[in-house]
């Protein structure tokens, strides 16, 4: 499935013209789907949450916290700059409003055999850099060897599979497979970036740089000033603004990120009117932070859009390399601590639902018992995964909301105490060692010191001793990149299609490499299984059964204390912006679909606040 990994908000893209001798099967298409039909047929003039006649025009200001302290968005090192996906192509483009589809971008056409074993992209003759030099085959071949040997180790894993790529014709190349098990590979390589090799065969990819790289995207940098701003400009007369999967997109003519030193700094920021549009993730903040003048008259509108997004995983983490937190029972016990209830009727003013999955909202998520064809694919495992998995249906820890949490302690005691700890002098220790519980809740941002210490304050009434740090930007990244830390507040996104990017998440191989996204350090065999079961899926409900038993393995493991979700986009913004009719129901699409109303715009600018520049 497409992931948005670290700093990649970048397109995607699928399609191509095939060799003379095709076979039947090896018939050249104008998209992918994962399982079923394309929405779009082939000759398709833009999708149908873009309108083609949008006018181009207009500077979109937006914020970012923290700073930045480079432009490459593909490497471990550094900061990405906001925004710096718009930088670059990808030979596919997902479909916003389809399950797991992907159209021609980079690409013309695609070629997959029926078994799956490789795929073939026909590059587009007209698609060229920003320089004017033309994206060739040589260029892809380069891509993904670079971003697997000197890339994130996302890249690495994600595409694992690929063990061949090569130019097989004057536009085309060619991905080879280790085998056709993957059936979503082909379309998580049309994902690739696509990269000049030209270009960096005289620079070092591996490290940070505030040399805007050179890429093939709908916009450029137009000046860069780390821990201030950064502004992209549009390429006039892009090659692609005429395919039907760029045709009514990318509107604005410049995208400029202004950096705030936290969110309480740039919401009010926002109101002053220092930039236009904020999507909000803080319930506090959309119920109570938007008394403002020009809320009252209009100028600022506030909307509310439900969505089909698959809400995946957010929570505490447990890092399992902490020899405190090896035993289940302790990270079942350090759950019970924490007071959902609570924490959303005082803090969040009801506006949240409990995660109880790691693919919430979707038809992945397990629930209730095992179904039969889920029970055949656990079996195996019986005696390797908790009990619980096969028995019952897993529900986080309730409360009555009132604060009291007494019921819970006395379960996490118990808990404890089976797994040799005992209250000492009024500190939980262990009973053979006599080393006291304590550690770091490592946070990013302040306005999470209001969730944490009251959770931290349960802690103590356990005999634990747990400290609430709140680090920089920068800082926080190093410390995850390394895995310093004891619980932190992480989220594991979905899509409907979860594929290799599990691997990343779960698997033994992640849990050892630097910058992976396995938080946890999950190291298990059983999980290693069950990804690999994920990947394979033969169909779609295979895909749904795998899934739901991979759930229901990581739910009983207790390797995250469930936080909460919404399906909702909560937007303010500026009333100077117009969008299509229809929104696609798996993204937003603000930068990609929106564009600046001119009568709206000049009516705003005679009332709103002037801004600085």
């Amino acid at each position: 499935m497409p992931h948005a990994a670290r700093a990649l908000a970048i397109i995607a893209v699928i399609a191509a013209a095939a060799p003379p001798a095709a076979r039947a099967d090896e018939t050249p298409r104008h998209g992918l789907s994962m399982f079923g039909d394309l929405k779009y047929p082939p000759n398709f003039r833009n999708f149908e949450y873009a309108d083609p006649k949008a006018p181009k025009g207009g500077t979109v200001r937006l914020s970012a916290i923290g700073t930045y302290d480079t432009l490459n968005p593909f490497t471990l090192k550094g900061v990405a700059g906001a925004g710096a996906g718009l930088l670059f192509q990808t030979l596919t483009v997902n479909s916003g409003d389809e399950a797991f589809s992907e159209y021609g971008m980079v690409a013309e056409s695609v070629i997959v055999p029926k078994d799956r074993s490789w795929v073939a992209f026909n590059l587009r003759p007209e698609a060229k850099f920003n320089d004017g030099s033309p994206i060739t085959p040589a260029d892809v071949v380069f891509s993904m060897e670079i971003l697997k040997a000197k890339g994130a180790p996302f890249y690495r894993s994600y595409y694992g599979d690929v063990v061949k790529v090569e130019t097989t014709a004057a536009h085309q190349v060619k991905f080879t497979f280790r085998n056709g098990d993957n059936p979503e590979l082909p379309l998580i390589v049309g994902q690739l970036p696509v990269l000049s090799r030209a270009y960096w065969t005289t620079r070092e990819f591996d490290k940070t740089t505030l040399e805007a790289p050179l890429g093939s995207g709908p916009y450029v940098v137009e000046s860069a000033d780390p821990g201030r701003s950064i502004t992209y400009r549009r390429v006039p007369n892009h090659w692609a603004d005429d395919l039907p999967v760029q045709k009514g997109q990318y509107n604005f003519e410049r995208i400029r990120f202004d950096y705030y030193r936290d969110a309480t700094v740039a919401l009010e920021a926002f109101k002053g009117g220092e930039y236009d549009f904020r999507q909000e993730n803080v319930a506090k903040d959309w119920a109570t932070g938007y008394d403002s003048p020009a809320v009252t008259e209009g100028l600022i509108r506030r909307e509310e859009i439900r969505n089909e997004q698959p809400t995946g995983m957010q929570g505490f983490v447990f890092n399992l390399r902490r020899p405190v937190f090896a035993d289940r029972r302790v990270r079942e016990a350090i759950s019970q601590a924490f007071d959902f209830e609570w924490t959303n009727k005082t803090l969040f003013y009801g506006a949240y639902t409990r995660t109880r999955s790691y693919f919430s909202n979707s038809e992945l998520a397990a629930s209730g018992l095992p179904s039969p064809a889920e029970l055949k694919i656990l079996e195996p495992f019986r005696g390797k995964v908790p009990e619980e998995v096969f028995t019952k249906e897993y529900v986080p820890p309730t409360t009555d909301g009132s604060g009291n949490m007494r019921d819970g302690l006395r379960r996490a005691f118990d808990l404890l105490k089976a797994a040799g700890w005992i209250v000492k002098d009024r500190r939980l220790v262990n009973e053979k060692t006599g080393e006291a519980m304590a550690f770091e809740i490592l946070l990013s941002q302040p306005n999470w010191e209001r969730i944490a210490l009251p959770f931290a304050k349960n802690l103590e009434r356990l005999g634990i001793q747990a400290k609430v740090r709140t680090v920089d930007t920068a800082q926080y990244q190093k410390r995850m990149e390394s895995f310093d830390y004891d619980i932190t507040v992480e989220v594991f996104a979905q899509s409907l299609s979860p594929g290799n990017e599990q691997r990343d998440m779960w698997s033994s191989a992640a849990a050892r490499t630097d910058g992976s996204r396995n938080t946890a350090g999950i190291a298990d065999p059983v999980v290693d299984q069950l990804v690999d079961l994920v990947i394979n899926a033969p169909d779609r409900q295979g895909l749904i059964d795998r899934t739901r038993a991979l759930d229901r393995v990581l739910l009983w493991g207790h390797y995250v204390i469930p936080n909460w979700h919404i399906q909702t986009w909560r937007l303010a913004y500026w009333d100077r912006f117009a969008r299509p009719p229809v929104t696609a129901r798996y993204s937003l699409g603000f930068l990609n679909t929106w564009w600046v109303d001119p009568a709206k715009d000049a009516a705003l600018r005679a009332r709103r606040p002037a801004r600085a520049n």
